[in-house]
């Protein structure tokens, strides 16, 4: 039977008047992925930063590979690796020699370290680039060197918070490719994001987070199903009326309508057939729509049915 590797149990903490971390329990098994997935000040980084021994919690406890972030902070981060937001690396240093300082930070020595760092470059797939200056570096190579870094000595869980942020296509394929290797060697891996698309590729489970709290947790199928067969429209609105939230929520097969910037968000039951009444009501308020896209149900579609607004709102 496969064992925890991560135990959250009520994790709170507060900033002043912002409570950025409000009651937050999840499970993680040992060799799984597992996303937190929420917008912009959610609390995942919060949370990861209270995992990784960085924050005190105000209350609760949680445990990395059964040892207590509150009582055993050093055993915490013996097995632990973090990719943290901010790139914590040397530019006037080439990415071996950034590995190598890091390495030794460790405690590695010789061979041993010489080792590390070859494998880390080649779970990065930055072999051929090793002695290249990192201040020569795109940010997405960058990251990966981070990700590098957090490798060396081996850790049993690794933290990566937001490891895709502002990088380039190629760069964000190598690191999610990177993330199912880590997966494969029997690591396992807490990721948090803001893409849905990310969460839905990589993840054994996924926790989505809102303001601070937990609101669903599953499998990406068992998220789904919360909305069931609802597709999502997006339509695009040059003129918008106010009163067209309130007029599309009525049109049958309409669940949920949500919008911003002009821009509508609807979940349906069946989007091609309740597209035409979607038009029809539009043209009786003199609103031109602009574009039009359907899709299927999806994470996003939870995040909207859950919270009443578009994930990347």
């Amino acid at each position: 039977m496969t064992q925890s590797a991560i135990q959250v149990n009520d994790l709170h903490k507060a900033f002043g008047d912002n409570n950025a971390v409000q009651g937050v329990s999840f499970e993680v098994q040992q060799g799984e992925i597992f996303s937190l997935l929420g917008p912009n000040g959610a609390g995942k980084t919060t949370t990861i930063s209270m995992l990784a021994t960085l924050l005190r919690p105000d209350q609760g406890d949680a445990f990395v590979m059964g040892h207590s972030i509150r009582k055993e902070a050093t055993a915490v981060r013996a097995v632990l690796g973090v990719v943290p937001q901010e790139i914590a690396l040397y530019e006037d240093l080439s990415a071996r020699e950034n590995l190598l300082f890091w390495g030794k930070m460790y405690g590695l020595r010789g061979g041993v370290l010489k080792t590390r760092v070859d494998e880390a470059l080649e779970i990065i797939g930055l072999t051929e680039r090793a002695s290249g200056q990192l201040s020569k570096f795109s940010g997405g190579m960058k990251r990966r060197v981070n990700i590098a870094a957090a490798l060396l000595h081996r850790p049993a869980v690794i933290f990566m918070d937001e490891p895709t942020v502002g990088i380039d296509p190629q760069s964000r394929r190598n690191i999610l490719d990177s993330v199912v290797a880590l997966k494969e060697q029997g690591m396992t891996v807490l990721y948090t994001t803001h893409y849905m698309e990310e969460a839905q590729e990589l993840s054994d489970h996924i926790a989505i987070m809102d303001h601070g709290k937990l609101i669903s947790l599953g499998t990406h199928a068992e998220l789904v199903k919360i909305v069931g067969e609802a597709d999502r429209i997006r339509l695009a609105i040059h003129n918008p009326r106010e009163s067209l939230d309130q007029i599309w929520g009525m049109v049958p097969g309409v669940k949920q309508v949500s919008s911003k910037d002009g821009v509508f968000t609807i979940l349906a039951l069946n989007g091609h057939q309740v597209l035409p009444r979607l038009f029809e009501a539009a043209g009786d308020q003199a609103a031109q729509i602009t574009s039009v896209e359907i899709q299927q149900p999806d994470l996003e579609a939870v995040f909207l049915h859950l919270t009443g607004r578009a994930l990347r709102d």
